[in-house]
């Protein structure tokens, strides 16, 4: 959370535990109090946190996924305890066993899940990008899944950008970006979309390969992300930079530059305008290589990098 604030960030997403562990021990008092005094400090209303990777909710191996209705279920109520607003989880691996098979137990499992607790904070859906057996990599998956849990109203989604791109939702313009969201509004409805992950991707449209890339340096167009934070039902959805970290050749933090192009695409300046040209050629990436056989706030409030 200091970290954001010294980006000038306003808001967080977070790990509430190990992300790769299935220990979970308690929280500290003492550390929830000035978790909450800094987010009440800083006015981070919309703080994300993201669940652990170790989690299948869609899994037909009963044990494992035992283990995971009761690790999302305690994360939720750590949230909660954190005065945390949404909670990120992916729709897990049907294994094998089919799509349709898959999204009738993760609907099971987070019915579970939310009976267990009474925990306010919204349980989120990411989209991802339909590596190997997993689900949520089209929209209608999202859909299928929010109409079969019990307490919907509890339920929203996580759009992550790369992830979309790879799944085959086109982001190379700002009208096919606009025609992708218009999807997603007739579909899901843009009214339950409660966070976004903006990241541009390595892999090309349609490679269901899911790698992350800085704002300018992938397959992303720079248009899709300047139609997304000027759009203006999505003013107010906190969204999340996971783009890779460290230090950038200009010598700030990459969250940093990804922060100022996305900001100046805010502001309207053009993809081609000579600030954003200038910070694309100041920070200089490897190119990303395209798949063989295929041609090659923030918001004003609130935009992020994650923790």
């Amino acid at each position: 959370m200091i970290e954001a604030e010294a980006l000038g960030l306003d808001t967080v997403q977070v790990f509430t535990r190990n992300q790769q562990q299935w220990r979970i021990p308690p929280l500290d008092a003492g550390s929830v109090q000035l978790f909450r005094q800094h987010a009440a400090r800083l006015h981070f209303n919309k703080m994300v946190a993201h669940d652990s990777y170790l989690i299948n909710l869609a899994t037909g191996e009963q044990t494992l996924r035992n283990k995971s209705i009761d690790a999302l279920a305690s994360e939720l109520e750590r949230c909660e305890a954190l005065g945390i607003f949404a909670l990120v989880t992916h729709g897990g691996s049907h294994g094998g066993d089919g799509e349709a098979v898959g999204i009738s137990r993760l609907i099971e499992s987070i019915n579970k899940v939310l009976d267990s607790t009474s925990a306010n904070t919204l349980l989120c859906l990411e989209t991802t990008a339909g590596q190997g057996a997993s689900l949520n990599y089209r929209f209608e998956h999202i859909r299928d899944v929010m109409a079969g849990v019990k307490n919907a109203g509890r339920m929203a989604v996580c759009m992550d950008t790369a992830h979309i791109f790879a799944a085959g939702y086109d982001l190379r313009t700002a009208e096919s970006t606009s025609a992708a969201l218009e999807q997603f509004d007739r579909v899901v409805g843009l009214g339950h979309l409660a966070a976004m992950h903006l990241n541009d991707s390595l892999k090309p449209l349609g490679s269901r390969v899911d790698r992350h890339a800085h704002i300018g340096h992938g397959c992303i167009g720079l248009e899709a992300f300047g139609a997304i934070v000027q759009h203006p039902q999505l003013s107010r959805v906190p969204k999340i930079l996971e783009t890779p970290k460290g230090e950038a050749p200009d010598g700030r933090p990459w969250d940093a530059v990804n922060l100022q192009i996305l900001q100046l695409l805010q502001a309207g300046r053009k993809t081609s305008s000579r600030a954003i040209k200038a910070i694309l050629a100041s920070n200089p990436v490897k190119a990303a290589k395209p798949a063989r056989g295929t041609k090659s706030k923030i918001n004003k409030r609130p935009l992020t990098a994650e923790a």
